[in-house]
Order: structure tokens, then sequence, then C-alpha cells
């Protein structure tokens, strides 16, 4: 997907590494303090470099998990999942210290964004690690207030997977707004009314939004999950070009 430059928006900055969250034994957040931050919106990704002792450079794409805040302006999350394989991700999730820094610029990404002037009602579909861009939403809509009712169906290999559980839970509890629906791919929690499933046309059906509604449809995870969820929502009615949808590699 073509994005425009925006000036400034492309320089490299040195982001120093405030705080570090474990959110899942492969999951890790990373508070960032970033100089000069221009703001971001809930939606939108950083670029992440990183350069090796002899020169070598790697760098990767990480959406930005938190709400920006003119309270503190400088602040910055990236919830990073680790990569067996991967070049970047290990050292973010296991390697870097607080106190110790990295470069990024941003923030990136002008269509996947949502804005608290939207009227509409919001239907977020996560799936794994897709969920940060969409946890930046629901952190967004709370910091601004908005009342815009929000629906999350959140598809995750096992209940330890579960990014922000906790937060969520209290986010649910506190806000009668926010809906939140989780779908178990390998493993259920003690209890639960289901066996482990994929998302599919019952779940939309059942736990998103009438398309009658007209509701804004954000869709995030892997490319196969992304595909489907966008073809179901298409299927049960939903205008296609309500449909905004962010993917990645790898399988779900």
């Amino acid at each position: 997907m073509a994005r425009a430059a925006v000036p400034g928006r492309l320089t490299w900055r040195a982001a120093t590494l405030a705080e570090a969250r474990q959110e899942t034994p492969s999951a890790r957040t990373l508070v960032l303090d970033v100089p000069d931050w221009p703001g971001h919106l809930p939606g939108q990704h950083v670029d992440v470099r990183l350069t090796a002792e002899d020169g070598y450079r790697a760098q990767r794409s990480y959406s930005i998990a938190s709400a920006w805040h003119e309270d503190d302006p400088r602040r910055v999350e990236l919830t990073v999942q680790r990569l067996d394989d991967g070049e970047v991700s290990p050292y973010l999730t296991d390697v870097v210290q607080v106190g110790e820094q990295i470069e990024l610029r941003g923030p990136v990404g002008g269509w996947f964004v949502w804005r608290e002037k939207q009227p509409a009602p919001v239907l977020l579909i996560a799936g794994g690690s897709g969920l940060v861009p969409l946890m930046a939403m629901v952190r967004a809509r709370a910091v601004a207030g908005a009342r815009q009712p929000f629906r999350l169906i959140y598809s995750v290999r096992t209940p330890e997977d579960v990014l922000y559980a906790g937060e969520l839970r209290r986010r649910v509890r506190d806000d009668a707004g926010l809906d939140v629906h989780y779908v178990y791919t390998r493993k259920t929690p003690d209890g639960w009314p289901a066996p482990p499933q994929r998302i599919d046309v019952a779940t939309l059906n059942t736990y998103g939004w009438p398309p009658d509604f007209a509701p804004d449809c954000y869709v995030c995870g892997p490319t196969t999950f992304v595909e489907t969820a966008a073809d179901i929502l298409v299927a049960l009615g939903h205008d296609p070009r309500r449909i905004r949808t962010e993917r990645f590699g790898g399988t779900s």
C-alpha cells in the first residue's frame, strides 16, 4: 500500500527505552521516550532500525500501541512479538534494556487510522499481534472521551497469548461502550463454551455490527486472516469502502 511521505516524519530519531513490560511469554511492550515526536494517530506505525558494531543494519516496521497524549507528548509504545528467526524482534523482546537507545522514524500511514471525529460505530478484528494498532484505537477513544461504541473480535492461539489481557478486562468492566469477544484457535480457557476454532461467518455475524449500522471496520493480522475476515464482512453486506485492512506475513 503506497503512503505519502510527510516532511520531517522520515527523519531517524534516537529513542530511549524508558520502560519495558512483558505482555506474554513472547511479546514485550517498549515504552520509548522520543525527543521532538510530532504525535501520531491510532493505527499508524514506525520503522525501527538497528545497527550492529560492524555496520550491518536491519530495519522493520512496528505498529504503535499507544494513543498520543498531549500530557506526555514524547511517549511512544511498541508491542513486539518475538520471531525466533527474526533479525530485529529477538533483540527488542530479549536484549535491549531500559536506558538504551534504538532508532526509529515516523509516524507512517494515513489510511489505516481512526479519528475521534468519525461518528460511526467501530468494529475491530484482530488476529494475534494484529491487535496492536487496534489497541491504540481503543486507547485513543478513551483518551478523547469519545462515545462511539467499539466492538473488538480478537482471534488468538491460546489464553496465554492474549495481549493486554488485564487492561482489556478493566476497560470492558468500566466502559459500557466497549465489547470484546475472543476466538481461540489452539486452546481455550477452562470452561470456555466453544472448542478451538477460527473466525467464520457466524462469528462476525454474531459479534460484529450489523451492516445496516454502517460501522467503520478495521482488520489487522496475518495476510490469510485479513483476507478471510474482509471477505466475510463483504459477504455479510458491509460496504467495502468502510473496511480498512493492515496485514503482515506469517500464519495465524
